[in-house]
């Protein structure tokens, strides 16, 4: 009776490590070569892992810049983090395996896949099975760490273009940076019709940060190298610029500069969406009273709105208006935009 129950308990963990190796080399397949964004369960919990012990770690901190300097390496390590959990996984999951086989005791498989896993040699099999296994746990080990490795300065080199054009938009807006000042800087020629370049750079801008932080969405944390910057404060002041230009200037929408901000809502919701399952399917436009008027906000509104008339632009007469068409363009992307900041812990910015 007890040999049928070692032999069931044996096909029981030798079906259940098989299914664990399958699982985690699935879970690198999908996060790294499927062409299309998915939420892999496992990395998840990985990065919530380690984004748990640096939350820990900022609360302690009592300064923003403390904040942002521990917070610029939880990307970085998270990262490195994945490989050596899919290959403690993938070791678990043999020595289930080796021990199904009758290869020894549980200890004597635990060195026999770490031995094979890391392609040291040095531990022997007593059957051929095994013995194939041994091998295909190598390859398994090598095409993690590979795997991996590869896809690092395609990760760089997206994090660089982001970075390229997060500089220049700080460059533009000024400091502080303001949506009027970019909107002033828009106009050096005397015409805000003539920047469908520029609006144009930003709409790729948006369609790469939609495509790369969902499909590599470690890349959302990848904080800028100042402190004080950071794509999401970057993609708020895009989206303010042109809110602002669309609602408080008495002007045509350059049909460039209409893509840009659609391009920049889809862009925001959509990465909202990938990590917020509150965020639903579709981003929905927010009820009025559940967008109140905030006396802060329109006086910030009115502010800017007053640097416009300074600068010979052509603002709508009636403020109030202004106001409301503002708010309704703002609820396309305001939820979004407040999430990831909190996620990401951007820098404190006002809205305008």
């Amino acid at each position: 009776m007890q040999h049928y129950l070692l032999g069931a308990l044996r096909v029981i963990v030798g079906v259940s490590g098989t299914m664990l190796v399958v699982a985690t080399v699935s879970s690198a397949i999908r996060a790294f070569i499927l062409p299309r964004n998915e939420v892999v369960r496992l990395n998840v919990w990985v990065f919530v892992g380690v984004r748990t012990l640096f939350d820990a770690a900022a609360k302690l901190a009592n300064s923003y810049d403390r904040r942002d300097r521990i917070m610029a390496h939880y990307a970085p390590v998270a990262l490195v983090a994945l490989p050596v959990v899919w290959e403690a996984l993938v070791s678990l999951g043999y020595t289930g395996i080796y021990w199904a086989l009758g290869e020894g005791s549980w200890y004597y498989c635990y060195r026999l896949s770490n031995n094979s896993l890391l392609t040291l040699g040095s531990f022997s099999t007593t059957n051929m099975p095994a013995a194939a296994l041994t091998y295909s746990e190598a390859t398994l080990g090598l095409l993690l760490l590979t795997l991996l490795l590869s896809y690092l300065p395609t990760i760089y080199q997206a994090f660089s273009r982001r970075e390229t054009t997060v500089t220049r938009i700080e460059l533009r807006a000024g400091t502080p940076a303001s949506a009027a000042t970019l909107l002033c800087w828009l106009n050096n020629s005397g015409s805000l019709q003539d920047d469908d370049a520029q609006w144009e750079q930003w709409e790729q801008w948006f369609v790469e940060i939609e495509e790369s932080h969902t499909s590599l969405p470690i890349l959302t944390f990848f904080r800028s190298p100042q402190p004080g910057r950071s794509w999401v404060i970057a993609a708020g002041l895009l989206l303010e610029t042109a809110n602002l230009f669309f609602s408080a200037l008495d002007e045509p929408r350059p049909r460039q500069a209409e893509l840009t901000f659609k391009a920049g809502c889809v862009a925001l919701n959509r990465v909202y969406r990938f990590f917020s399952e509150q965020a639903g399917t579709e981003p929905r436009a927010l009820l009025p009273e559940e967008s109140p008027v905030r006396e802060a906000e329109r006086a910030d509104f009115d502010k800017h709105c007053d640097a416009l008339v300074a600068a010979g632009l052509p603002v709508r007469s009636d403020r109030d208006a202004a106001w409301v068409h503002y708010q309704e363009l703002r609820n396309r992307y305001v939820s979004a935009l407040d999430f990831l900041a909190t996620l990401t812990m951007a820098p404190k910015s006002k809205p305008l």
